[in-house]
């Protein structure tokens, strides 16, 4: 998930404790660091050339590790994605400080007062990030893209390549985009939806100061250029998954739909937020029609994200199609190396079957040790991202000890109450003896803590 805003550091506090609470790293070893300053050293020698390409990289407008770069040019019907990927493992040796370092991050950790990198600043957001301030060595994905948005990996090279600009999301216009960006998104936009793929990519939440001590949580949807950049990435990680399965390798992102109870827990979120959800709609076309510019469908966006067991990773098995049901399709994690370890082993691999290469034994053998360390990396993630969001619930209803609130109850275990706020996206417990899923509660909020999230209600009615 995204991580929430927090402008006027209201979540200081809290954010120091939970960064203690969690180990989050402060900073590198030293010997990670050294082995930084001599990879950036490095000249690439196993890399064409490929300068005179128009990359250009579209992220936010504050980031500065940029694992992707995109160029696109004409084939008849087909559109030719040329998809550069930041190249981390050229700076980066089996078994090395970096490396040992990384496998036991897993992955970035995003908070709302800064990150935790997965690699050394020095390589992610300067040597190896795809910034225009210079050459930088990259994977080129070229990949077709037919009228029916149907993708195939049709290369792999490791290139030296040069971003024209760095373009944000905020402030793209059309014209500083390669002609066929927008078709590209269509078409795989169109070719998901025709799948019956459901991805929800809720809006990012911003803590804003209403006053003395009072806060609120704002939703800032997604703009159309993120949903665009995002269906190039969507179509990399295809092909590439659609490649490794064909040469029986490869590490792929699995996931399944939401449970009966889960979906059932969704219909009573919907009635706390006044969401009119027909009974006989399925959870994806639901999804479908949500706009995060309304915050009561932005709220449920949010919650429909909290509400699987979330996706892992599987290595390839003979007789096994690996799925990710809210892709609709086989899929692979390829395209972010920079943020996530994985990843690096998937562009590696890509590249060999790419050229009809076997593919190194050390990746092979990290296909088979990588579920269960990036396991461990997302769980550590997922419970930061549910720490921030008790922060941030806990900031908006500081100053409000007292005050009745209407909730719909979503769960039960025992006596205790999961329940969604009616009128706020907060979800919190309450003792409720003899409630059921779906009634309507009065509850009073009795004390908040901005420092560990808790919430104390207690039921009136």
């Amino acid at each position: 998930m995204k991580t929430i805003i927090d402008r006027d550091a209201a979540l200081a506090d809290g954010l120091a404790v939970l960064r203690q609470t969690h180990a989050v790293p402060a900073a590198f070893p030293a010997e990670v660091l050294a082995a930084a300053e001599r990879a950036v050293k490095r000249t690439p020698t196993a890399h064409a050339d490929r300068t005179a390409l128009p990359f250009v990289t579209l992220d936010p407008a504050t980031s500065t590790d940029l694992d992707q770069a995109f160029s696109i040019e004409a084939r008849g019907a087909d559109l030719l994605l040329h998809y550069a990927i930041a190249d981390i493992g050229w700076f980066v040796d089996d078994g090395d400080p970096i490396d040992a370092e990384a496998w036991r991050r897993g992955e970035t950790l995003y908070l709302p007062d800064g990150k935790a990198g997965l690699y050394p600043p020095i390589l992610a957001e300067a040597a190896a990030s795809l910034l225009p301030t210079g050459p930088r060595p990259a994977v080129i994905f070229t990949v077709a893209i037919a009228p029916d948005g149907g993708v195939q990996l049709e290369g792999a090279e490791r290139a030296i390549i040069h971003s024209r600009a760095k373009l944000a999301y905020d402030s793209v216009r059309d014209s500083d985009l390669p002609p066929g960006f927008n078709e590209v998104a269509r078409r795989i936009q169109d070719a998901e939806i025709r799948r019956g793929g459901a991805r929800v990519d809720p809006p990012q939440q911003e803590v804003e100061r209403v006053g003395e001590g009072r806060f609120r949580l704002s939703f800032r949807p997604r703009l159309p250029s993120e949903e665009r950049n995002a269906a190039l990435s969507l179509a990399t990680n295809l092909a590439i998954a659609d490649a490794l399965q064909a040469h029986d390798t490869g590490l792929f992102r699995v996931m399944a739909r939401p449970d009966m109870r889960a979906v059932a827990r969704l219909r009573l979120t919907a009635k706390a937020l006044d969401l009119d959800w027909a009974d006989a709609v399925p959870l994806e076309d639901f999804e479908r029609g949500l706009d995060g510019h309304d915050p009561r469908q932005a709220a449920f966006m949010l919650a429909v994200r909290r509400a699987g067991a979330g996706a892992s990773y599987a290595p390839w098995r003979a007789g096994i199609t690996p799925w990710h049901a809210a892709m609709a399709a086989t899929y692979a994690h390829g395209t972010a190396p920079l943020r996530r370890l994985a990843d690096r082993y998937v562009v590696r691999a890509a590249l060999a079957v790419a050229n009809g290469e076997a593919v190194p034994a050390a990746v092979s053998a990290a296909f088979e040790a990588l579920p269960q360390i990036m396991a461990r990396a997302d769980a550590l993630a997922g419970r930061i991202d549910r720490a921030v969001i008790d922060l941030a619930e806990a900031a908006i209803l500081a100053g409000r000890e007292g005050e009745a609130f209407c909730a719909i109850v979503t769960d039960l275990n025992e006596q205790v109450a999961r329940m969604q706020l009616c009128d706020l996206p907060v979800v919190s417990r309450v003792e409720a003896r003899d409630a059921n899923p779906g009634d309507r509660l009065q509850v009073r909020l009795m004390s908040t803590d901005i420092e560990t999230g808790k919430l104390a209600f207690e039921r009136i009615v």
